[in-house]
C-alpha cells in the first residue's frame, strides 16, 4: 500500500475514535460557537462529526478523486455547516451538515472531473450525478415492456425524469462519453503517427495574409507621406506634434511656441487635416480606378 493509502487509513481510524455527542451537548456547543464564537466548542463539534464527513467522502471515490482530497473537501463542507447552523431551529447538526458536505463534495468532483469545466448550474449537477443511474433505470423499464428506445427518445425521457432541459442532457452525454487526453498523443498506434496537435488549425496569420498586410501597410504609409508633403511647414509641424508624437502636445503649448492663440492653432490643425483627407481620398480613388 502506498503512503497515500496508509495516510487515509490512519486519518480514518483517528476520526472514528472521536467522541459521540448527545443532542444536549451538541446543542450547547452550537450555541457557544454561534453566540460567543468559542473556537474550542467549534473544534469539538467539527471533530465529533468528521466521521460523517469521511463516510460521505468515501461515497464519492468512484469519481476517481484521491480520498485524502475528498476528506479535505468534506471537512470544508462541515465547517461551512457549523458556521451557518442555527441551533434554534430544533434540527440535529448532523442532519443539517449532510447537505453542506454533499454540496462541497459535488462542487469538488465537478471542478476536477475534466480540464473542461463540466458545469455549475443545478440542472447540470443533477445530470452529472444522476444521469447514468436514471438512464439504466429507464432502459430496464423499457426492456421489461418490450420497448426499444433510440438515443433521442432516451434523452427525452432522461430530461423528463430529472426535470432538466433536453439540450442539457445532450451536452452532459457528450461530456461524460469520453475523458481528457493529451494533444501530444498520436492518432494511431504507430510510433511515427501524427499527433493530435498537428491537426489543430493554425490561428496565426497565413503567409498570403502577411504579404497582403505588408503591401497594404506600405501603400498607406506612402499615401500619408504624400499627404503630409502637401502641407506647408507650419501645418506639417502642428500635425506631427499633435498626432505623431508618443505624448501629443497641447494646443496651448504649440500656440506659445508659434506665437499664436490656442484657437488659431486649432484652426490650422483642422485645415491641415482637411487637406490630408482630400489628398488621401484622391490617391485611394486613383488606385480603385486602375484596379
Amino acid at each position: 500500500m502506498g503512503a497515500g493509502g496508509q495516510h487515509d487509513q490512519f486519518l480514518t481510524r483517528r476520526v472514528m475514535k472521536a467522541e459521540l455527542l448527545d443532542a444536549e451537548t451538541e446543542l450547547a456547543l452550537a450555541y457557544a460557537w454561534r453566540d460567543q464564537r468559542d473556537e474550542a466548542a467549534l473544534h469539538r463539534l467539527i471533530t465529533a462529526y468528521m466521521r460523517l464527513a469521511v463516510s460521505m467522502a468515501a461515497k464519492f471515490r468512484r469519481y476517481g478523486a484521491p480520498m485524502n482530497d475528498l476528506i479535505q473537501e468534506a471537512g470544508l463542507g462541515l465547517m461551512k455547516a457549523a458556521d451557518k447552523f442555527d441551533p434554534d431551529r430544533g434540527v440535529r447538526f448532523s442532519t443539517y451538515a449532510v447537505w453542506w458536505i454533499k454540496a462541497s463534495m459535488q462542487d469538488y468532483v465537478m471542478r476536477n472531473w475534466s480540464m473542461v469545466r463540466t458545469g455549475s448550474t443545478s440542472s447540470q449537477k443533477a445530470l452529472f450525478f444522476n444521469m447514468k443511474r436514471v438512464q439504466a433505470k429507464l432502459e430496464r423499464e423499457a426492456a421489461a415492456e418490450g420497448e426499444t428506445l433510440d438515443g433521442f427518445q432516451l434523452r427525452q425521457r432522461i430530461a423528463s425524469e430529472i426535470g432538466v432541459p433536453l439540450h442539457d442532457v445532450e451536452m452532459m452525454e457528450g461530456r461524460l462519453s469520453g475523458s481528457d487526453f493529451s494533444l501530444n498523443a498520436t492518432q494511431s498506434s504507430d510510433d511515427d503517427g501524427r499527433e493530435w496537435m498537428d491537426a489543430l488549425e493554425d490561428e496565426g496569420a497565413q503567409a498570403a495574409d502577411i504579404v497582403e498586410s505588408a503591401h497594404d501597410g506600405a501603400r498607406v504609409r506612402d499615401w500619408l507621406a504624400k499627404a503630409l508633403a502637401a502641407l506647408n511647414a507650419r501645418e506639417r509641424f502642428i500635425v506631427c506634434e499633435r498626432k505623431l508624437r508618443e505624448e501629443p502636445r497641447t494646443l496651448e503649448s504649440l500656440g506659445t511656441e508659434l506665437g499664436l492663440s490656442k484657437e488659431r492653432v486649432r484652426q490650422l490643425e483642422a485645415a491641415a487635416f482637411a487637406k490630408m483627407r482630400k489628398s488621401l481620398e484622391t490617391q485611394s480613388s486613383e488606385v480603385h480606378f486602375f484596379l
